[in-house]
């Protein structure tokens, strides 16, 4: 019997494109975003007792990687993106199904007049608006492993770059999202594939086309500019 599964809750992040999203949950923890339910599960007694967690497990859809087919083999970042593994050894958003998976760390449950109660999460590797599917609380008992052993990705990246960003223009970012960019550009959002040092890179974060150049391990910040609305 064929199953079909509801989208319980939508993300609001900072990133209306893929381009700059973490590579993984949890690498950037000043990062925040909102969970907001649909309107179908705005429903208190749903919520009882998550207060009593920390982390949260979220299940949702890379909703920009739905494409018809699959491949066996993938090429993940962390290998440089020339060697190919099985897609079953990897987190790549292209996957028979393009399900993801994201412990993030529960901050606070708010509610509004507008959206209900809401989730405020840290740590998300989410794009603006993916559709989520289920929400679990995460056991420390249970889903922490400190013995296992993680294949070629067994060690966290730390920050690839060093980011130098002119006061004038970090101060064009509202201050609760100054950390959050400049962690996430440290990570280096670029395609592995790419080491162009004259190449201009965009991001759009938080309302921002941010553009920087790469030269080695240095990320220079040259222009934030807010964005237009859109049909303006």
């Amino acid at each position: 019997m064929e199953q079909t599964m509801q989208i319980i809750a939508r993300i609001r992040s900072d990133f209306p494109a893929k381009f700059g999203i973490p590579r993984q949950a949890g690498l950037v923890p000043e990062l925040r975003a909102q969970i907001v339910f649909e309107p179908l599960f705005r429903n208190e007694d749903a919520l009882r007792g998550l207060e009593g967690f920390s982390h949260l497990w979220l299940i949702w859809e890379f909703s920009e990687a739905v494409r018809k087919g699959w491949s066996p083999t993938v090429r993940p970042p962390r290998l440089g993106g020339n060697e190919r593994i099985g897609v079953f050894a990897s987190r790549s958003p292209f996957r028979p199904n393009p399900i993801g998976l994201s412990c993030v760390k529960l901050e606070e449950i708010r509610r509004t007049a507008h959206d209900g109660t809401v989730l405020i999460v840290s740590g998300a590797d989410l794009m603006d608006g993916s559709p989520i599917y289920d929400i679990k609380p995460y056991l420390p008992y249970a889903d922490a492993h400190p013995e296992a052993v993680g294949g070629f990705a067994n060690a966290a990246p730390a920050a690839a770059l060093t980011v130098y960003c002119p006061p004038a223009l970090l101060a064009l970012i509202p201050p609760d999202r100054r950390d959050a960019l400049l962690g996430v550009l440290a990570q280096d959002p670029r395609p592995s594939y790419q080491d162009d040092p004259e190449r201009i890179y965009g991001m759009e974060f938080a309302g921002f086309d941010v553009r920087f150049r790469v030269d080695g391990a240095d990320l220079t910040v040259f222009e934030i500019e807010k964005r237009k609305a859109e049909g303006i």
